[in-house]
Order: C-alpha cells, then sequence, then structure tokens
C-alpha cells in the first residue's frame, strides 16, 4: 500500500519542479576571480616553498592512514568498517582543506575569508551523513519500518519543494501548527494607521496608569513583526504593556514586483516618520522613544539622524537591538558582500522587481547551515521525521521580500561603502551622518549572534553622537538572545555603562547577571516615560491586530 503512493509523490514533485523560478546563476557560487586568485596564490606558496607541500601530503595521508587503521579497529562489520572510515576520512579531508585555505598568506584576508567559507560549505555538503548510503541511522530506521521512513521523507522533500514554488529550502517547522492571531500575534489591539509602507498597531492597556511617553517598536522587515509577540509567555510586546507602557508596534508591507522603486525613503518617510507622529498625536506627547531590531534599527538610526538635520526633537530616547550600523568589518556576511555576489542580486531585483524571500532565506541558512540545512534535511528526508511545532522556526520561515531599489541601497551604500558610518550616506537631499544620533541610547547584542556580530554592534554604537549611552551583551543569539522572558532565567546579560573601551575590555569589565535584559532595559526605559497618566484604551482604528499587512504571504 505504502509504494502506491510512489506515483502521486513523483507527479507532485515534477509539478513543483515546474513552477521553479531559476534565479541568476550569480546567486549559487563565488564569481571565477575568487578561484583564479586562490590558484595563482596556491602555485606561488607551491614553487616559493615546496616543502611544506610535500609536508602538507605528507600529513594528509598519514592521516588517512590512520582512519583506515581506527576504522579497522573499532569495527565488527564490513558496514560498520566503511561507515566508520569514511566519517574518519571525511574529517581529515575536511581538516586539511580548512588548513590550506587558513595559510594562502598571498591571498588577501578577505579573500581567504570567503574561501574558508565556501570551503567549509563544500565539507558540510560532503559529509557521509548526507546520504543513505553512508548514514547507517538512516539504514537502520529504514530495515525497522520497511521502507516507511524512506516513503515518509520523501513526501517530506515533495511537501518542501511544493512550499518553496519549486525551490530547494528544508523545511524547519510544522507551519500547520501556528496561525497568525490565533496562538501567535495575539496581544489584544488596533490598527491605528495605514500607510503603503505600515500599519501601525497600538496595544490595549493591561495597566490602570501607563507612562506618558509612548514607545514605537521598528521590527526588521525581512521577516513579520510577531518576533516580537510571539505566544503570551514570551512576547515582550505583551511584557512591555504588562509594566505600564503605551506600546505601538510598526508592521511593515510585504512588497511584490509592483513595489520595485520604494526605497529607504519611502520606509523612513512613510514608516518611521508617519509611526513616530501618530504615536505621539494619539496619546498627545511631544516626543515618544523608539525601538529598531536588526535592520529595523539600522535605519532607525538613519531616520534619528535625518531628524538631526531637519530639527525634529519628537523622538526623546532609542533602543536598538542587535542593530549594525558601522560595516567597516562585515563579518559574517563577508563572503554575500562582495560585488560577485551584490552584481548578481542586483541583475536578480532588476529582472523580477524584489530581492526574494526564498534567496534571503537560503543566504541565512547558510550562515549556520548545519543547524539550519543538513541536520534538519537528515532528520526529514533521511529519516522520515516530520518537523517540530516551533513558533521561532515558524516566525523564521514567515519571510518577506525586499523592494528592489530599497536592497540595492542597503547593499551598496550601507553595507558595502559604509557611507553612512563615514558621514557620507546621501538621502533626502542630506549626508547622512551616524554621529548626528545623539538623544539617549541604549543598545542590545547577542553574545552568539552570527548576523549581527556584537562586536561589530558595539563598534557602531561607540560612533553615534549621543553623550548618553548604554550598551548590553545578552548571551546566546540573534533571535534567542532578544526573546529572552524574564521568568525562564534561561540567558543572563552583561552591562557596563561607558562605551569607549575597546570591544574585548569592555567584555572583561562588564557585570554578568543570570537573568533576562528585559527588566534592566524597561527600568531605563521608564527612567524616560516622563511621568504617568490614565491609561489609554486604543482608537477604533482600521481593523483589530495583528492587522491584514502580516498576513500577506512572500510572492
Amino acid at each position: 500500500m505504502a509504494a502506491d503512493r510512489l506515483p502521486s509523490l513523483m507527479l507532485r514533485m515534477v509539478t513543483a519542479l515546474r513552477k521553479q523560478r531559476l534565479a541568476d546563476s550569480g546567486l549559487d557560487g563565488p564569481g571565477a576571480d575568487l578561484y583564479l586568485k586562490t590558484a595563482a596564490a596556491a602555485w606561488g606558496e607551491a614553487l616559493a616553498d615546496p616543502a611544506k607541500g610535500i609536508a602538507r601530503q605528507t600529513a594528509f595521508w598519514t592521516g588517512s592512514l590512520r582512519a583506515w587503521s581506527e576504522a579497522l579497529q573499532g569495527s565488527n562489520s564490513a558496514p560498520e568498517f566503511w561507515t566508520g572510515y569514511l566519517e574518519r576520512q571525511h574529517q581529515v579531508s575536511a581538516d586539511t582543506l580548512r588548513e590550506l585555505t587558513e595559510e594562502l598568506a598571498a591571498l588577501p584576508e578577505r579573500d581567504r575569508r570567503r574561501l574558508g567559507y565556501f570551503s567549509d560549505q563544500l565539507v558540510q555538503m560532503l559529509a557521509p551523513a548526507n546520504y543513505l548510503g553512508t548514514n547507517p541511522d538512516a539504514l537502520a530506521r529504514a530495515l525497522e519500518t520497511e521502507g516507511q521512513s524512506l516513503l515518509d521523507g520523501f513526501e517530506n522533500l515533495v511537501r518542501d519543494l511544493e512550499n518553496g514554488k519549486g525551490a530547494p529550502l528544508v523545511g524547519l517547522v510544522d507551519t500547520t501548527a501556528f496561525a497568525v492571531g490565533e496562538n501567535i500575534a495575539t496581544t489584544p489591539g488596533r490598527v491605528v494607521l495605514r500607510t503603503p509602507m505600515i500599519e501601525l498597531i497600538q496595544y490595549a492597556p493591561e495597566t490602570p496608569q501607563v507612562h506618558q511617553r509612548p514607545i514605537v517598536i521598528f521590527p526588521p522587515w525581512i521577516n513579520k513583526f510577531y518576533i516580537l509577540d510571539l505566544r503570551p509567555e514570551n512576547s515582550l510586546v505583551r511584557w512591555l504593556v504588562g509594566q505600564g507602557h503605551t506600546v505601538f508596534m510598526v508592521s511593515w508591507c510585504n512588497p511584490g514586483p509592483e513595489g520595485a522603486e520604494l526605497g529607504l525613503e519611502h520606509y523612513i518617510e512613510d514608516g518611521y516618520l508617519a509611526a513616530i507622529s501618530e504615536a505621539a498625536r494619539i496619546c498627545g506627547t511631544e516626543d515618544v522613544n523608539v525601538l529598531g531590531y536588526c535592520i529595523g534599527g539600522t535605519v532607525l538610526a538613519l531616520a534619528l539622524a535625518l531628524m538631526a538635520k531637519r530639527g525634529d526633537d519628537r523622538v526623546a530616547s532609542a533602543t536598538f537591538l542587535t542593530t549594525l550600523t558601522d560595516f567597516s568589518d562585515q563579518g559574517n556576511f563577508t563572503p554575500f558582500l562582495q560585488d560577485d555576489f551584490i552584481d548578481a542580486i542586483g541583475r536578480e531585483a532588476d529582472r523580477t522587481g524584489m530581492l526574494g524571500a526564498s534567496v534571503m532565506a537560503r543566504t541565512f541558512s547558510m550562515l549556520r547551515a548545519t543547524d539550519l540545512v543538513w541536520k534538519p534535511a537528515r532528520r526529514s528526508y533521511l529519516m522520515g521525521e516530520a518537523p517540530p511545532a516551533f513558533d521561532l522556526l515558524y516566525w523564521n520561515s514567515d519571510a518577506t521580500n525586499l523592494p528592489a531599489r530599497m536592497a540595492m541601497q542597503y547593499l551598496r551604500g550601507l553595507c558595502q561603502d559604509n557611507a553612512f558610518s563615514e558621514g557620507r550616506f546621501e538621502l533626502f537631499g542630506e549626508h547622512l551622518d551616524l554621529r548626528d544620533v545623539a538623544v539617549p541610547l541604549m543598545a542590545i547584542a547577542a553574545e552568539g549572534d552570527h548576523i549581527a556580530g556584537w562586536t561589530d554592534c558595539y563598534r557602531g554604537f561607540q560612533r553615534m553622537g549621543s553623550t548618553d549611552k548604554r550598551f548590553v551583551l545578552a548571551e546566546a543569539g540573534h533571535v534567542a538572545g532578544v526573546v529572552n522572558p524574564p521568568r525562564r532565567r534561561k540567558y543572563g546579560h552583561y552591562s557596563f555603562d561607558p562605551v569607549d573601551l575597546a570591544a574585548s575590555d569592555w567584555r572583561e569589565t562588564a557585570d554578568f547577571e543570570q537573568e533576562s535584559w528585559w527588566p534592566l532595559w524597561q527600568a531605563w526605559l521608564a527612567g524616560h516615560g516622563d511621568g504617568m497618566v490614565a491609561a489609554r484604551e486604543p482608537e477604533e482604528g482600521l481593523c483589530a491586530a495583528p492587522g491584514d499587512y502580516v498576513r500577506v504571504l512572500a510572492s
């Protein structure tokens, strides 16, 4: 009976593959220039120091013989021997390849980092555990289930191809387990403003009195806003409301090809400035507090610099979560921020009018390929396991498109040229400068962040012009370090007020607390709350939270 499913699965797979929209081939790997530089550097070193090359070959073959010997000694059967040997030989080859890339002194450091990254991707892809014939656990599982696990794995693969419109993106989560507005993004509120760029949500109060000054939150628009409003027990929004804050949340539009010409100007004018104006109007205040997360924080800094140029003082304080503003060191994104990749992204954006969600999802996944690609693929396709029901991963899968113009402004002007940090970023007829961000500031970075490295966040924060700055370093990563409710006491944080030290010195000097950073930040935010007033119920507005924009899926 199980075999009867094969024809329908094959038909579904072919149908899904026909829907695949082929992206620019330049997005699949580095340009030929990197390989030519690598070959020249390797050849030059071989000629300059032949003994070193011979020693490296000797070490490789010695390691290979050791792998063979250890596999023989630790095996009681031929299959056990071969799987053990292949695992050991893969490790020997991986170590040799990494040493080769690290020791190419003639190759510029940036190229060496790129080569190391792509070499590591190759190493991870070729791991024996990724293939049925060399994965003993998958083979055993297939025997135990009489092939059912392989059939289930094939169905998982077909489902992922269908969900990705033919793109081979590994499903990380059971997407049927969550529904926006039903079991995630459920904090009560109303959409009180809609522009072409945003819906602005005002959340209902939970306390009789609230801080007079509201807080307006600008999340990233690479994913949806509800990372900060998942389930009630880990929702930063719900927690803030419970602490007596009037909270406004920006829900960004999810543009399609029709939004190709949307630029950073539109995000700032119809997003940041519109939200600040409306929150101040509704609350009857002269100014507001603001928070930006990831790219939402990067462009918040641009907006604050613009407001400073215009003499606009409607922001009383600003908080930045895992925010990059100085790209002099491109960190983990170095492989993707060189001309070959950016040129390919530009061609793709020109062709489609946007940087599609699937391109961004693949890039972020490959930064942690072991955890976000290969391990899930093995569980799903080789073992036939269903993906877990996990709210963070559900949010991660609910990606958005980026408008073509905005994507290239960000990648070229901010990431590649580092123009904002150096006071050269042109927008609205102004040269925006990071040093013009001068309101009271707090920044929270994450120690294990693979997207916005904490030392890079710290460097940009140092360059901001405010004389009132606090920096906090949370444990964990880009998401877990932020979504860390106090009741869990799972991840602690480091804090130390002066930010004029080198990052390593700051880390050594900072005090550690084994608790969430949320209460520390809330106390700082309350200090900028400007007293207490009677709680404000949201205006009737346009519709109930979480609104309509958040429900638009990436095309």
